[in-house]
């Protein structure tokens, strides 16, 4: 097997303040999250940008930028620009900070779907919000179509290409994987391809291993194994540590962090360093190694820190 490629997720755009006192949202607390994640293994760190005064989601570039900077002269991590956003932006806006900072990796979303995390605002309605925007966030995820079309997928394609930015293909779902197969007839990428599998979201699939097998069969007849990389991510807990498990046995990959899952153990919150940590340990007991930032960018191809705009 590959030595392990292990993601951590810092901040993401859907868990909000009130959910855990240990979810980044300063630049700062990003950045110093970012580090202690590849002191703990992480070879890739996955970013979002958040406004540094309340918490919320943001697409400014200028932070992505400054997060980006930070994490690159404190570490060698390979960087992944998010183009996901957050609720209510257009594709140009979900894109500016991948367009300015031209990372190694950008998320790559591979179709529309229903995208809630609507259940958590019944707790937090009794328990009270951290901050004023987040209730009416959390429960606007009810009606939420989070927006992939061909259209956007064209311009995330072309974007991707211009800037010399592999993606980093996110499906929650089999009929994702027929999208992407799709782009691939259309001219519009190539493999070798660096696929995401999203099991958990409320909307997509299930993060049990029957998903999990079956999204890499899909993808099997549609690339071949040999014309992809994968790596999984269960969102919430005990998802996330059942599919890592998986992922480090099957020769997959593996993406933690408090954008996906909240809790190191039940009701018991976590940092981000320590979902690292866990992992690292789940793959020693399996005798997987963990790979250096440098052989993750040797198994998947990536320009390098030196062809980076930031």
């Amino acid at each position: 097997m590959d030595k392990l490629i292990i993601t951590s997720a810092l901040t993401g755009a859907i868990t909000v303040p009130s959910q855990s006192e240990y979810l980044p949202f300063k630049t700062e607390d990003i950045i110093a999250d970012a580090v202690a994640c590849v002191e703990a293994g992480a070879s890739s760190i996955h970013i979002h940008a958040r406004n540094p005064n309340n918490g919320a989601p943001s697409s400014d570039p200028e932070i992505v930028r400054e997060i980006a900077v930070g994490i690159k002269e404190r570490t060698d991590a390979v960087v992944c620009i998010t183009t996901g956003g957050g609720m209510g932006m257009t594709p140009q806006e979900r894109l500016r900070g991948a367009a300015m900072c031209k990372p190694e990796l950008a998320s790559f979303n591979l179709g529309s779907m229903n995208f809630s995390m609507h259940p958590v605002a019944k707790r937090f309605n009794q328990l009270g919000w951290q901050k004023d925007w987040e209730k009416e966030y959390v429960e606007g995820t009810k009606n939420f179509i989070f927006s992939n079309t061909f259209g956007s997928m064209e311009i995330f394609a072309q974007t991707m290409a211009d800037n010399h930015v592999k993606p980093e293909f996110e499906a929650y779902d089999v009929g994702h994987l027929h999208n992407l197969h799709f782009l691939v007839q259309q001219g519009l990428v190539k493999g070798p391809f660096w696929i995401q599998f999203v099991l958990g979201v409320l909307g997509g699939l299930t993060a049990e291993p029957q998903s999990l097998m079956m999204m890499l069969e899909t993808a099997d007849r549609l690339f071949g194994r040999e014309n992809y990389q994968w790596s999984v991510i269960g969102v919430g807990y005990p998802n996330e540590f059942h599919m890592a498990t998986m992922g480090i046995i099957m020769g997959g990959h593996v993406r933690v962090g408090l954008e996906d899952n909240i809790f190191i153990r039940q009701r018991e919150l976590a940092r981000n360093h320590e979902l690292v940590e866990k992992v690292v340990r789940l793959a020693n007991e399996l005798e997987r190694e963990i790979a250096t930032p440098d052989e993750m960018r040797a198994m998947l191809g990536l320009k390098g820190l030196d062809a980076v705009n930031f």
